[in-house]
Order: C-alpha cells, then structure tokens, then sequence
C-alpha cells in the first residue's frame, strides 16, 4: 500500500485509508509556495483542509534562487502576510541576509530581498503546517481527478485511492509531465529528481482545458570551498534587518549576516557560448516550451542582447549547512561538458568543484484565461489552480495566487463572494487580473512596470490596505486586526500633530545644516520640514526631542507610524493624482456586465472584440476595456447594450 503520512495539529500518526472516507473542504494538491499559502488560508477559516504532496520532505522547498523577494515581489510578500499569510514569517525566520533595494529612489519601487537558509525554510515552513488546526498533510502522488457534471469532486493516487473534497486547488508548479534538459539529454522528472507523472495533464485535457508547454531553468550549484571569492565583488546585506511580516516575534533563528558575491561573464564565455549554440536543448530543437523573457538562460542574453560585452553574475549562499553556491543569473541548458568550460571561464571558478549542473525544465501549464478573477476555473466548477500551473513564474507569484485561491476556496464553501483584489488594492490584485484578462504565453514575471498604481500599492502599507480584508475573511485574528486599528490611529495623530508641532530655529539648524537644507528664518511647522527633500523623520525626530517634545500614539512602533507619515506628506501631491486615477478606474471595475449576455447579440462591435470577450467572460466594463483586441468603440457599444439588458 501507498505510504501515507497523515498530520494532524502537529502530531504524526500513520494511517490506512481512514482518511479517504472524510469529505474536506478544501483539498490543495503540491506543497510548493503556493500549495502552502492555499492550505493555510482555510484552515485558518475554520474549514477542514487537506494537503496532498507526493514528498512532504520538499513541503517549501526552493528549487531555483535561495532567495525571496526583489522589485515588485519582495511588496507580494508584503502582501501575502497583510492578508495572513505565512510566506513573510518563514522568510523572516530563515534569512541570512536583508537587503531593501531602490532606496535611493521614491517609495513607490522599494522592495526587500532576502537570502534564505534554503534547507532551514523547508523545515520551518513544513514545521508550520504541522501546528495549524484543521489542516491534514497526505503524502501521496496523485495522478487523476474526480470530475463529474463539470464539478471536483475530489481527487486520486497511483494506488487509485479516492480522496473527496468541496473543492480542490491544483498548485503543482513545474511537476506537470516535466523533462528536465541538458543539451540533447533529457528525462522524465521534476525539480531535485522528483517523480512527476502526466496524469494531471491528462484529467485536465479530457475536460476541455488548453494546456501549453512552458519552460525554465537553474544555474549551477558550485562547492563554496573551492571559489576563489578574492576575484569577485563582495555584496554585503543591510546592516538594519528588515522584516517582511507586520507582526512581531519572527526574527532570523541564525541571527548571521552571509554576503553574496559579484561578477561577470567575459567575451571568451560568449564565444563559446556561441560556438556550441546547436548543443543547448533551447537552440539545438530540444525544448518545445517557451521559457521566461525575463529571467533568461545565459544562451537567451548572449543571442539577444549582442551588443553587451558582459552580463552580471551573482554568486549567492544556499544554506549555512552546506557547502555549495548558487550562480545566480548563469542558467543554462548547454550539455555538461559545455557547462563545464563555461562554468570554469567565470572569475574565481577556474578550479572549482561542480556540485550540480545547471539544467532546463520543461512542463505544462493551463491558458489562464480559462479562470475567473477568483482563480476559479471556467470550465469545472470549484476547481481552483495557483502558482506555475497558471503560467507564472517565482515563489512570490505562487504563493500570491496561493493565498487568494485558498481565501477563495474557502469563501466558495461558505457559500460567500469571492475576495476580488482590484489593480489599485495589491500588486497580487494586478496579477491576477493580468493573467485572467490578458493571458501569457510564456512564465509571468512580475514586475514594478506592470502596476499603474504602483505609488499606492508600497511595500510599507500593505497592511493598510489589505490585513482589514483578511479579518473579513478570517485568516487575520482579532489582535491583529485591533493592532491594525491602533496603527491607523496613530498615523492620524501624527499627521495632525505634524501640522501643529513647530520647530524653533535653534533646535533645527544645525540638522538642516548637516543634511545640506537652508536654516529657518523663523518657527516652521513638522509638516513643512518633513517636506524638504533631504530630511526624513529620523531628522525630524531628532528636531522633536532635541526642543524637548514628544510623540504620544497609542502604537508599539513609533519609526514604523513616522515612515508612514513621511510618504503622505512628501509624496502628497503624487498620491492624490494617483488616487484620482484609481477612482476613475473604479467607476468602470464597478459597472459589472450581466453574466447572462451573449455578445452574439451585441452589435456593432468588431469580429476580434466579440471572440474574445465571448473567451475571457469579462466580469466588469473595466475588465472588458483591458482585454487586448477590444478597443474603446467596443467599450461604448457594450456599455449601452448592458444597460439595455439591465433595463429589460
């Protein structure tokens, strides 16, 4: 019989099939980032949740980077904890090192990154999932689906065990008939040699799903023994530790700093690159899938970006228990004795010890435009998906969608309306909506650019925005929330006080001085300082305590409340356009368009605007105007002719 390790609230017991008659309400299938975030989120709802994965000892691994966050993704993660998550808490306990990138720059683009103790993260995150009430972890492969009628059912093993469920989330990341590729070598497995089967795959073709083939990749991991660091440029973390997660108590268990390395490829590694071109499974014919645009192989940067005479490198800690490398930004596809030339060319790698050559993957994922907004799917009733399986790449973008299609499962359950994050709410909320609006035919990629609202959406208030959302749904406590509401108060407090405190000339000064502003020629209030360009409310702290003043807010984390009152009145002007923008955008994400319309029956609207507003299903007026193909003639069109509907 089949292996099954069942948890239960933390205690191990070995079961046979007993679990198998229990109906969940929630079944989430892989144990990746987003499989994690997907279960957690209804457990923490009240319902009774499964986790089935078929090796529960790579329960939050990382195959790829050791690493979480960067622009766009590290305010994910953000976002992901404001909503209940755990993704920021793990990563906040297994970092080795913190770095918040962009600070030379406005709020709108910062982003922390940190390094993680890769094996330390698996162990804490599946520590986690052992104490969480009402969450049971299966270890089993499953290989098909229970669908009847268009609607999960549940789930089944290779040893054709039957699991029920209210609703299922597929959150199988790259394991979906996955190869992995070097050069003309190829086999039939997952990331780190993992079983993969094609019976997913298959379920999902039989009920009407349009699979593509997508690809990525891994850079080499290399023995940190034998580099020679002396020949690369040391990249040193944040001497301030940042946090990702809102609430207190998750700092690092190691309590270390580990640097990172820089380098760069040369012109002997492009030469050789290009010589063996035919050798690389992307170039050479292997690979049918179409891999990341931006997080290409090296092979990709040196073809398209020819005129570069060099490409950065990073040379990245994996785990303070191993003693092995990550070549960050040198993945490759090229057969292992090209690797190995190329790999020797790099500096400081000259006699180096290859722990694992780099490889490609390649897998199939589903056309997201076959979900609603809620990740939902179309096509079968309370079947959810989340993570790679819909087209993305990264952790942060797997555990993004996780969080949402586990919130959405639940809420399904419950019989309630899905939670909906609109582009001017989350960086995860412009995701979604890219994904089910406009689709990818190749690994979705996060990025800063994408978001026109991105001044609103900051990685220091996206507890602002969303943690009253999670209390709604039930993945935030009552304390949480209650620690919420005091926060919100006392930035209130403070932007009164702002206008009400002034400083004395003597007091200022010498600190407007230092930081090369002009002295007072008389009182001036903290609004105005806070205001000039190069003093911030550590300064402005420093002016208040030196004339003798204090701040009193209700609040644990007074520099926490001074940042946010700092960006609302530097910034003021630009977010006040920015929200008069959102508003109106909102004024068409608000017009819905009746779910019984046929665009057959619309007319005067083009060929290409009717077929793919007849594909996506748009939920809003809004929606519809961000699909590509449908311009604004159409919008006009549909808009009278739903408003004739709502009439009728």
């Amino acid at each position: 019989m089949l292996k099954v390790i069942l948890l239960l609230r933390g205690i191990l017991i070995p079961k046979g099939m007993i679990y198998m008659e229990n109906n969940f309400d929630v079944l989430v299938v892989g144990a990746g980032h987003a499989g994690c975030e997907a279960a957690i989120a209804p457990a923490k709802m009240g319902l009774k949740v499964a986790l089935v994965t078929g090796n529960l000892n790579m329960t939050g691994s990382m195959p790829c980077n050791p690493s979480i966050g960067g622009p766009a993704k590290g305010v994910v993660v953000r976002e992901i904890d404001a909503l209940g998550g755990y993704m920021g808490k793990n990563s906040d306990l297994c970092q080795i090192q913190t770095k918040m990138l962009n600070m030379s720059k406005g709020p709108a683009v910062w982003a922390l990154r940190f390094q993680e103790d890769k094996l330390l993260y698996k162990r804490e995150m599946r520590r986690h999932l052992e104490s969480v009430d009402g969450l049971t972890l299966i270890e089993a492969l499953v290989t098909d689906l229970i669908v009847e009628n268009n609607t999960i059912l549940g789930i089944e093993t290779e040893k054709g065990e039957k699991i029920y469920s209210k609703t299922v989330i597929l959150t199988t990341g790259t394991y979906l008939d996955s190869r992995i590729l070097r050069g003309h070598w190829s086999s039939q497995e997952g990331p780190d040699g993992e079983r993969t089967d094609k019976g997913i795959s298959n379920a999902l073709r039989r009920c009407g799903f349009e699979i593509q083939r997508l690809k990525t990749g891994t850079p080499p991991r290399i023995k940190a023994s034998t580099i020679d660091f002396s020949k690369t440029s040391l990249e040193p973390g944040s001497d301030y530790v940042w946090h990702y997660s809102f609430d207190k108590g998750y700092d690092s268990i190691l309590n270390v700093k580990v640097p990172c390395y820089l380098t760069y490829t040369n012109q002997e590694i492009h030469k050789l690159i290009t010589d063996n071109l035919d050798e690389s499974s992307m170039y050479g014919g292997v690979i049918k899938g179409i891999g990341p645009r931006y997080c290409p192989s090296i092979e990709t940067k040196i073809v398209r970006f020819q005129d570069k005479e060099r490409h950065q490198i990073f040379y990245e800690p994996e785990s303070l228990e191993l003693d092995q490398t990550y070549i960050g930004g040198f993945s490759t596809s090229m057969p292992v004795e090209v690797q190995d030339k190329m790999i020797r060319l790099l500096p400081g790698l000259e006699n180096c010890e290859v722990v694992r050559y780099s490889y490609a993957i390649e897998y199939d994922a589903i056309n997201p435009l076959e979900l609603w907004p809620s990740l939902e799917t179309k096509i079968v009733n309370n079947l959810f998906t989340a993570g790679q399986i819909n087209g993305t790449s990264g952790y942060e973008e797997a555990a993004g969608q996780g969080i949402i299609a586990g919130i959405n499962a639940g809420l399904k359950v419950k019989g309630e309306e899905p939670l909906i994050l609109k582009r001017d709410e989350a960086y995860i909320g412009v995701m979604i909506d890219d994904l089910v609006t406009k689709g990818t035919n190749e690994p979705y990629r996060l990025l800063t650019s994408r978001a026109e609202y991105r001044l609103l959406l900051r990685h220091d208030n996206a507890d602002l925005r969303l943690r009253h959302k999670g209390y709604k749904v039930g993945t935030i406590s009552k304390e949480q929330e209650d620690r919420l509401n005091k926060k919100e108060a006392a930035i209130n407090k403070l932007m009164n006080d702002f206008n009400e405190i002034k400083i004395k000339p003597l007091f200022a000064d010498p600190i407007l001085i230092e930081k090369n502003e002009s002295p007072l020629h008389e009182s001036l209030s903290l609004t105005s300082l806070i205001k000039r360009t190069n003093i911030s409310y550590k300064e402005i702290k420093e002016m208040v305590y030196a004339q003798g003043l204090s701040f009193d807010i209700d609040y644990d984390d007074l520099d926490e409340v001074l940042l946010e009152v700092e960006i609302n009145y530097k910034y003021d002007g630009y977010i006040k356009k920015a929200l008069e923008q959102s508003a109106r955008m909102r004024a068409n994400e608000d017009k819905e368009i009746p779910s019984n319309i046929n665009y057959d029956d619309v007319d005067n609207i083009a060929l290409e605007a009717r077929e793919k507003l007849k594909k996506i299903l748009p939920k809003t007026i809004g929606q519809a105007s961000r699909i590509s193909g449908v311009n604004p003639a159409d919008i006009s069109v549909l808009m009278v002719y739903c408003e004739k509907i709502r009439r009728m």
